[in-house]
């Protein structure tokens, strides 16, 4: 069996999502769906994401983006489907 086809997006969260544990609860939640990339705070208040893996993973990460941790509130997700470039070898938090 061939191993699922890589994909990838880019995502700005934006809402309350900073000072509420969005980044490590992004990064708990990618983890767990084996999701390679990034989270990092924006300078105007948002979350950016860049996310790669398999399609199933990715639409439930997605979905985990519109909803994120309890602390925050989600105004909405810009999501951009981008080649992925298979650089990454985990999930980590940017600064």
């Amino acid at each position: 069996m061939a191993p699922p086809e890589l994909r990838a997006f880019r995502a700005t969260v934006r809402g309350r999502v900073q000072g509420v544990g969005f980044r490590y609860s992004a990064v708990r939640q990618a983890r767990s769906l084996r999701i390679r990339g990034m989270v990092r705070n924006t300078s105007v208040g948002n979350v950016e994401v860049y996310a790669e893996g398999d399609a199933d993973s990715l639409a439930t990460f997605a979905s985990w983006l519109r909803q994120g941790p309890s602390g925050g509130h989600v105004q909405g997700v810009d999501l951009d489907w981008v080649p992925p470039t298979g650089a990454w070898q985990g999930f980590e938090v940017e600064f």
